[in-house]
């Protein structure tokens, strides 16, 4: 059986001494495993499909339940992440969210245009903001929605120090529960879920926030989110 379908790796690892086992997200299929035999020798003819970040039309044979690439056509590669250390871990963490927050087998065309909208974003501008809005945006697929309007506990209108309440995912005032929180942190949240100005510093701070409360709600981290960080 063969079939094709849009997709973007998010990770290759190798297999034997010329192979790699890949793994795509698609639309249709959510995430998906295959094997690309023979790709890791000079010239092979596969060897872009199997480079991070790379997105193509892929075409599979599947046997056994088991798929292999058979060939590969180009939509973008996205080069320039891979020649800036700082766009390389916010491209990466692009790709371990999509790897830890989409399950096999379910369709996910949202998360993949949205992955690789943020890929083209991080490669043209500053990539911390288009991280923070891809987060935002992943969070919510997933099923743990971030909120920034008013007060969730109290619904007073918010401004100057606050709180984020981790396990409803939304920002409170200074009197209510939750982390301490920042104006800056807030506004940049509430521009990637609605739209307005926004910081860099702001988009910092967002980013460690979104970390936290992903850590909170799955128990895993985001280790490439973590080296971003680091680099800022």
């Amino acid at each position: 059986m063969e079939f094709k379908t849009d997709a973007l790796l998010l990770k290759a690892c190798d297999y034997g001494e010329n192979d790699k086992i890949i793994t795509l997200l698609t639309a249709d299929r959510g995430k998906l495993t295959a094997g690309m035999k023979g790709v890791k020798k000079a010239g092979a003819k596969l060897r872009f499909a199997a480079q991070p970040f790379c997105f193509a039309e892929y075409v599979f044979a599947q046997k056994g339940g088991r798929n292999t690439v058979t060939s590969a056509s180009l939509y973008d590669g996205f080069y320039s992440l891979r020649e800036d250390v700082a766009k390389y871990f916010a491209a990466a963490a692009v790709s371990e969210v999509c790897d830890k927050l989409v399950p096999e087998g379910v369709e996910s065309g949202e998360f993949l245009v949205g992955a690789v909208t943020a890929l083209k974003e991080i490669s043209e501008g500053k990539p911390t903001f288009p991280l923070v809005a891809f987060l935002c945006k992943s969070l919510k697929l997933a099923g743990y929605p971030v909120r920034a309007a008013a007060c969730s506990s109290c619904g007073n209108p918010l401004a100057g120090r606050m709180r984020f309440d981790m396990a409803g995912g939304a920002f409170n005032c200074a009197s209510c529960e939750g982390v301490p929180a920042s104006e800056s942190t807030y506004l940049t949240v509430r521009a990637a879920l609605h739209g307005g100005a926004h910081s860099e510093d702001g988009a910092r701070r967002a980013l460690r926030l979104l970390r936290t409360y992903y850590a909170y709600q799955t128990d895993d981290d985001l280790p490439s989110l973590g080296e971003y960080l680091k680099i800022l």
